[in-house]
């Protein structure tokens, strides 16, 4: 996970000369930030993995059941990129309907690590 996070941050400096560092407060809001998204719906990360990343979740459009998003008690949550990667790149798209920043896909897996 830190060779894909040096990535982020190779890629956010590029985007933004002035980028110094991933944020988990950033990270935070966009993980709970209400978007129009997919299927005109009003959601956020949250309506999916819930407010409580510790506890099991209900995917709101397939209504199947979501592992805890905390690594601190599913441990095997962000241990493979090549997953991680496609599930910022569709939860991006499907909440704000489009892909995700360099900066902000470094933020919000900064605010994940720490739950």
């Amino acid at each position: 996970m830190q060779a894909y996070i040096e990535e982020l941050k190779s890629e956010a400096k590029a985007e933004n000369p002035n980028f110094q560092d991933f944020d988990a407060k950033r990270g935070e809001v966009i993980f709970s930030t209400k978007n129009k998204g997919k299927n005109d719906t009003l959601l956020s990360c949250q309506s999916c993995h819930n407010v409580d990343l510790k506890t099991p979740a209900t995917n709101v459009f397939t209504n199947k059941t979501l592992e805890p998003l905390a690594p601190s008690v599913n441990p095997t949550r962000l241990s493979d990129v090549k997953e991680v990667k496609k599930w910022l790149k569709r939860n991006f798209k499907d909440v704000f309907l489009r892909e995700g920043s360099a900066r902000e896909k470094g933020d919000v897996l900064y605010y994940l690590i720490l739950q």
